[in-house]
């Protein structure tokens, strides 16, 4: 799920291969509109799915002249975001 607060969307819940697809629709109007800031504080669970979902909100942010970032990044995001060589092209706030 996706809550917007102001400049902030909040999202919750697990981030993977069965929950993204929605959320990446949803999001990529709302990450265009504005600059953004990502919190990931209560999402529960992560997959590479979830990678997916953030760099393509990143390149949609980017392509529509927003600062966007990533902040309450779970470690296992981080991780995996190292794992696959991402970590510099996201915006992981820690």
């Amino acid at each position: 799920m996706i809550r917007e607060d102001g400049a902030r969307l909040a999202l919750e819940g697990p981030l993977t291969l069965a929950t993204v697809a929605p959320l990446a629709e949803a999001g990529r109007p709302l990450v265009a509109s504005t600059d953004r800031v990502v919190d990931l504080t209560a999402v529960t669970h992560v997959d590479s799915a979830a990678l997916a979902l953030l760099l393509s909100w990143t390149r949609v942010a980017r392509g529509a002249g927003r600062q966007f970032s990533i902040s309450g990044a779970p470690a296992a995001l981080v991780s995996l975001a190292s794992l696959y060589d991402v970590d510099t092209i996201l915006p992981l706030g820690r």
